[in-house]
């Protein structure tokens, strides 16, 4: 199957500058607009200027985590259908779907 990206806004928020430097090269080669934040607080502030059509989002980040920062994007009746992807480093994620399922629409 051939998917066309190009286009795509992207937002990456993320507090490691590693991550977010390398999913911005991958996703840009690909043809997508990215826009990079540090964490929730930036993410918010540049939400509404962007308008992305997808948001990667790590779960663990100091401030406003990831569950928070999703929790306040899908609370807003103009970005609720903003599909928004978590992103975690650990191997444990199922200690995480108590926490996904409380917000998402269906948990996986």
């Amino acid at each position: 199957m051939d998917v066309n990206l190009e286009h795509l806004k992207v937002m990456v928020i993320d507090d490691s500058k590693t991550i977010r430097r390398t999913a911005e090269t991958l996703l840009q080669k690909v043809g997508c607009t990215v826009v990079t934040a540090t964490d929730g607080f930036d993410a918010l502030a540049k939400i509404a200027d962007t308008r992305p059509d997808i948001i990667f989002v790590d779960i663990m980040m100091p401030r406003l985590d990831g569950y928070q920062t999703c929790a306040l994007i899908k609370n807003n009746s103009e970005f609720k259908s903003t599909p928004v992807i978590m992103l975690s480093s650990k191997d444990g994620l199922s200690s995480t779907k108590p926490k996904v399922a409380s917000w998402a629409p269906t948990s996986i």
